[in-house]
């Protein structure tokens, strides 16, 4: 009786590793399905958020020829001889004012360039700086007077708007200084994302995203450097972040910028002049 036990007991332990042995061997249909594990990227005010992703990532997609064109690229603005270089964001503000007066004034340049050539904004940023370009200054300045120091860049009755509502702000939350936040700029009247990742960069000196404007947009669709066609500059910033590397972010902006001056103009590009045109999907077509 108790050696008929005792088999008992063992054939039963023997079941039990059997059962355990079969269940770790052959995973169950849902732990066959793709385990998820958290990464860290970039949020949109600079600093560091949590996503999901799969464990067995895809291999990275980047555009063919990028690096190539990116060298003739350079190649073609070795002279930094477009208006860009001349009278962009970067050189349109006081460098020997006080770090947020200066700061600001590189804010007022960018809003003031949206849909304006650099010479028409380096113009009025001139004008701005001699009447005296401080927060306390703009304020006590009549809209009128405003208006007359900006004109004529584009849409320049909505921008005396937006910079006397941004000014305010900036005087009542921000200590007369700007916010350092990609997420606080583009909270400001007349501020975007290509704006503001401009200013985190020229003001802050700190790279949070590609500055997009319809150059970059333009420029980045000819060469195909997004997955698919993008619509909007938005669209086109995301696409570009997604692969290109980010030591490439802050220099991107300048050389495509230039480059769309030059070469790639919006119409009737000068592709007999590109050292891209064997390479340039859109080439052909000029």
């Amino acid at each position: 009786m108790v050696t008929r036990q005792r088999s008992r007991a063992g054939g039963e332990a023997v079941a039990a590793v059997s059962r355990a042995h079969s269940m770790a061997t052959v995973p169950s249909k849902s732990s066959r399905k793709r385990k998820k594990v958290r990464v860290l990227y970039d949020s949109l005010e600079g600093g560091v958020a949590e996503k999901e992703e799969t464990d067995s990532r895809r291999p990275k997609w980047e555009p063919r020829n990028w690096r190539q064109q990116l060298d003739n690229i350079r190649e073609m603005r070795k002279n930094k001889d477009a208006p860009v270089d001349q009278m962009g964001a970067e050189k349109c503000f006081d460098s020997s004012a006080p770090p947020e007066v200066m700061r600001y004034q590189v804010l007022l340049s960018l809003m003031l360039s949206s849909q304006t050539k650099d010479q028409v904004t380096s113009a009025a940023m001139l004008c701005l700086r001699e009447h005296g370009l401080t927060v306390d200054n703009v304020l006590q300045t009549d809209d009128a007077i405003l208006g007359q120091l900006i004109y004529p860049v584009g849409f320049w009755k909505s921008k005396v708007k937006y910079i006397k509502q941004t000014t305010a702000i900036l005087k009542q939350q921000y200590g007369s200084d700007i916010p350092n936040t990609v997420a606080e700029l583009v909270e400001l009247p007349g501020v975007g994302p290509k704006m503001a990742h401009l200013v985190m960069n020229i003001a802050w000196n700190n790279v949070t995203g590609i500055g997009v404007d319809t150059h970059v947009h333009r420029i980045s669709n000819r060469l195909k450097w997004v997955q698919k066609e993008s619509k909007t500059p938005e669209q086109t910033r995301v696409m570009l972040e997604n692969w290109l590397p980010r030591d490439l972010w802050s220099e991107i902006n300048w050389l495509l910028v230039g480059f769309g001056q030059q070469i790639c103009l919006p119409v009737n590009p000068r592709c007999k002049e590109c050292l891209n045109r064997e390479i340039c999907p859109a080439a052909k077509r000029c």
